[in-house]
């Protein structure tokens, strides 16, 4: 931790910086927290799907990976895009997703569809936000 390596040098047998390194530091430390930019919701969404659901998701209509294509997901029902493998329990899941069903879904598949083949868990609520945008 570096913060602490400046305000407890004593464990490196350094002295102490003096008042104006610390101040030194202090404005550096500011200026650079200003010009580091903050990610954004989309951003973040988008760095999340990539890094929990793209290798088997893709967002391009017609284009399934091992799980279907997730164009158009809200409004439609589960287990019903064309050339995509559904485990038999999404099939018989009487479901149309919609915002609520799929941050539910996220935060524990088997839960919410027993048997089903999706085993990739999102238990942060802010992520599945993020990812479901």
């Amino acid at each position: 931790m570096i913060y602490g390596r400046l305000h407890d040098p004593s464990a490196y047998g350094r002295p102490q910086p003096g008042r104006q390194v610390r101040a030194l530091l202090a404005v550096h430390s500011a200026v650079a927290g200003l010009l580091t930019p903050l990610p954004t919701a989309e951003a973040d969404g988008e760095r999340l799907f990539r890094q929990r659901c793209a290798s088997c998701h893709a967002v391009e209509p017609g284009r399934n990976k091992a799980g279907p294509h997730l164009a158009g997901i809200v409004g439609r029902p589960a287990a019903s895009v064309d050339g995509a493998r559904y485990s038999k329990a999404m099939q018989s899941a009487a479901i149309t997703w919609d915002w609520q069903l799929l941050d539910t879904f996220l935060a524990a598949p088997s839960r919410m569809v027993p048997g089903t083949r999706m085993t990739v868990r999102v238990p942060d609520s802010a992520h599945r936000t993020a990812i479901i945008g």
